[in-house]
């Protein structure tokens, strides 16, 4: 049962650590080899100001010393399988679910047993957590994209693509609605239209993980949703100069109603005075529009000695409402505690990027993930700019997939 922590300052706790160190952890800092009354955690700066509270309370009820050791965040995953089979480390680590596969693969990283608790979160954080049937990590925050709406240009949401164009062109603006695309396109904003026309990149088990050998994204769908890209770049409603940076502009500028991206960009239009909606993705292809979500977690590490002490700092600290509201409130993630969800629901962005996330599916966490991106992007801006055939193109790209993922 998860304790319910009081997220309060407390200071003075003998053996807590916050530190700005880039090395070790484990057995090298103490974790494995140096004392079974420590663990050691990975954490980034955001997250460490929440976690100190967090790891006190736990020192001061168990008698286990936490040390938090600051790391930059994209530079975790290549540290973690470089030190983990050394015997360094760090007992815990923060990881984003896609990294899964790699550390599993890698043999870094062991499951957690969460029991009846893992039915206290969103089912897509536990699925993205996931692996070949087991939880690696314990989820705390949810992202994904939506359709973004300028309640003062648009009144009501679309319920399709073609809604949305229309809407767009009633609205008198600059453009109908706005998406990064960029010179080597953008496939994770495309992603809802791609899913849209039935062509997931990966197929998926009946326990919804994915099938590394069944390559989906050159079926039927695949090449309808390259016709599609091939349309829309000749109608000029994609376009590969418009970048992330020149779309959030245009947006908070009023150029366009309807902006599809993610929370992380909703401040700015906050601060430029606009009013906004969150709503689904409208469907170009006939079939629900599926975005990419993301989950970050924290995993234990495969060579902790102190597997107890972190499991349970793991399931029942940063495992409680306390803790995952807290980590929402400096993160601005929703929450993957369906408790803490509901609570930070009372906010209508949160609430709605989270019911679209609800629907969303995870970032594939296997390993054959890596080689998709390579030829993903640069074949949809060949398509959007007309630079051949879009059913050759779009399956010159699985083949070449294919073969890169063996």
């Amino acid at each position: 049962m998860k304790r319910t922590l009081t997220i309060t300052a407390v200071a003075g706790i003998a053996g807590l650590v916050l530190s700005g160190c880039s090395a070790g952890g484990g057995a090298a800092e103490g974790g494995s080899e140096e004392s079974a009354s420590q663990i050691i955690v990975w954490v980034d700066a955001d997250r460490g100001t929440v976690l100190k509270d967090a790891a006190a309370e736990f020192t001061k009820e168990s008698g286990v010393k936490v040390k938090l050791v600051q790391k930059d965040f994209p530079k975790i995953q290549e540290e973690l399988i470089a030190q983990v089979p050394t015997g360094k480390g760090p007992d815990i680590t923060i990881a984003a679910h896609d990294w899964l596969g790699n550390l599993v693969s890698n043999g870094v990283v062991q499951p957690v047993e969460l029991g009846d608790s893992a039915a206290d979160y969103q089912p897509v954080a536990i699925t993205a957590m996931s692996y070949e049937g087991k939880t690696y990590g314990v989820p705390y925050s949810i992202e994904n994209i939506a359709l973004v709406r300028n309640t003062a240009l648009a009144q009501t949401a679309p319920a399709t693509f073609d809604e949305m164009v229309a809407a767009g062109q009633a609205a008198g603006t600059e453009f109908p609605f706005l998406i990064p695309v960029g010179p080597e396109s953008d496939p994770y904003h495309l992603y809802p239209f791609q899913t849209s026309f039935g062509a997931p990149v990966f197929g998926t088990n009946a326990d919804g993980s994915y099938n590394p050998e069944e390559l989906s994204i050159g079926n039927a769908g695949g090449e309808a949703y390259a016709a599609w890209l091939a349309e829309q770049g000749a109608a000029g409603t994609l376009s590969v100069n418009l970048t992330s940076d020149i779309a959030k502009e245009k947006f908070n500028a009023g150029a366009s109603p309807f902006f599809i991206t993610g929370p992380w960009n909703v401040p700015d239009m906050t601060a430029a005075g606009l009013s906004v909606a969150i709503d689904p993705i409208p469907s170009a292809g006939g079939q629900p529009a599926q975005p990419f979500v993301g989950v970050q977690g924290f995993v234990i590490s495969a060579k902790t000695k102190n597997a107890l002490a972190a499991t349970d700092f793991l399931t029942n600290y940063i495992g409680s409402e306390a803790v995952q509201t807290a980590l929402y409130e400096i993160g601005g993630r929703a929450p993957a505690l369906t408790a803490a969800f509901e609570a930070a629901s009372s906010d209508p962005i949160i609430a709605g990027f989270g019911a679209v996330g609800a629907t969303a599916v995870p970032m594939p966490n296997i390993p054959q993930m890596g080689k998709v991106w390579q030829f993903w992007g640069v074949t949809e801006a060949a398509i959007i700019t007309g630079q051949g055939d879009p059913t050759q193109l779009w399956q010159k790209m699985t083949g070449e997939v294919q073969t890169a993922i063996g």
